[in-house]
């Protein structure tokens, strides 16, 4: 891999660092919000993905390291909407979720013909991260609704 490649590889998987890491405290603060007859399992499901958002986070930095680079201490963008509704809460996880996702595609476009080892990481993390995405999908159908 030359050296611009690498920067560029760098860069995005800095850019993951600090997406994963603002992950964790979304998904930690979501789990504090919640309320209601249904917040046990949902509570649940929000701290398990803060839990694998700094597993996440701490694959990224050591693929940082491994090129070489320095390891973000940033954490990404955090907005406090103010809205709790279960609803809104999944809608900005949707979109927490969509951003991570095109950051580990743009990482595997980066990776591709130069990097094995980045691209199957990439690949892995984009069948993940589409899997949430699918999961907060469902969460926000109606129930019984099969569309």
């Amino acid at each position: 891999m030359d050296e611009s490649t690498k920067k560029t590889a760098i860069d995005t998987l800095n850019r993951i660092l600090e997406l994963e890491l603002a992950g964790v405290v979304r998904y930690t603060h979501y789990s504090l919000m919640v309320f209601g007859y249904t917040r046990i399992p949902i509570v649940s499901w929000f701290k398990a993905n803060a839990e694998e958002g700094l597993v996440h986070a701490h694959q990224a930095g050591e693929l940082v390291t491994s090129l070489g680079g320095h390891p973000s201490l940033k954490i990404g963008e955090l907005i406090e909407t103010a809205k709790h509704d279960i609803g809104d809460i999944l809608r900005e996880s949707l979109e927490h979720e969509q951003k991570a996702l095109d950051a580990y595609y743009a990482l595997l476009k980066i990776a591709q013909g130069h990097s094995v080892l980045l691209e199957e990481y990439a690949r892995q993390m984009i069948v993940k991260e589409e899997m949430h995405l699918d999961e907060v999908n469902k969460m926000l159908k109606r129930p019984g609704s099969a569309k």
